[in-house]
């Protein structure tokens, strides 16, 4: 076995590697080529001409981070042997874990497949980590979501629609609840989160008190998402909706109050008061429901 790093071999130093005699004669060789995405069309041009013809009981190997599959090197490999791509679509994400689970002998249901990745986010290793380290833990036992939120190591940012929902489902204890999380998980620090978790609430603030006007009119939200975002860039048909619902649950001076409370806290966070940011969001979030 011989490993390249394609930072320093080409593609001649691979093909020579292949055709070189192995020491111990008739046995059978290994090159593997690393990083092979920094290689240029020459390199690709050289081992496409080797594989015409390769040489006998040696295997090539070629790893790549970001390889296209419609690159020259990905065509010459896929017409002359095997292209393994290692990766996994978001939306397979969920039965890829219950796969995960169920190779080590874990029973694991689909809701806590789902709720692993949205603790530890898409990344393969980490989730293949976190699935090992809780079918150990559950010894044959079933594993739920609750299990999955008390030990999962979060490793992906909180998803901001939780904070918007709880806000338009009135509901208050859930509302504090999500902005903990997502500050807990934010990479940042608290000082520079709290403003993003603010701006992002106030926008959907915004949004639904559009919204709401837009309801009294007739209009409907499949007819709403271009008036409820930038007219280049129209908001999805799934946003405009959820700012419909959320319409409902508050009045209009409902929502010009929380409007208010939230210019009254970004006022709060640049400057305007002497309590640490965290505990002014606490307070505020506490009376916008």
């Amino acid at each position: 076995m011989e490993v390249l790093s394609a930072h320093a071999a080409g593609g001649d130093d691979a093909v020579a590697s292949c055709n070189a005699l192995g020491l111990f004669g008739g046995a059978g060789r290994l090159v593997v080529v690393e990083d092979v995405d920094v290689w240029k069309a020459d390199d690709a041009a050289a081992v496409a001409a080797y594989l015409v013809d390769p040489a006998p009981g040696c295997v090539l190997a070629l790893v790549g981070e970001s390889v296209r599959k419609d690159s020259p090197l990905a065509k010459a490999c896929t017409k002359h042997g095997s292209v393994l791509a290692f990766d996994v679509s978001k939306r397979e994400l969920p039965r890829w874990v219950g796969e995960q689970f169920t190779l080590l002998g874990a029973d694991a249901d689909g809701n806590a497949c789902r709720a692993l990745i949205e603790v530890v986010g898409d990344d393969l290793i980490a989730l293949a980590g976190e699935v090992e380290k809780l079918a150990v833990w559950a010894g044959g036992e079933p594993i739920d979501d609750e299990a999955v939120v008390l030990l999962a190591a979060p490793h992906a940012e909180a998803p901001l629609f939780a904070i918007t929902d709880s806000w338009g489902g009135r509901d208050g204890a859930a509302l504090v609840a999500a902005c903990e999380v997502a500050l807990e998980r934010s990479p940042d620090t608290p000082s520079s989160t709290i403003p993003r978790l603010v701006g992002n609430l106030t926008r959907h603030v915004g949004r639904v008190a559009k919204a709401q006007r837009l309801a009294e009119q007739g209009v409907r939200p499949a007819d709403a998402t271009k008036e409820l975002g930038d007219p280049r860039r129209p908001v999805h048909r799934f946003v405009a909706e959820k700012a419909f619902a959320h319409a409902r649950n508050y009045s209009r001076e409902e929502l010009e109050d929380v409007l208010v409370r939230l210019a009254d806290l970004d006022r709060a966070l640049k400057g305007g008061s002497r309590l640490p940011g965290r505990l002014e969001l606490e307070r505020a979030l506490v009376e916008l429901t």
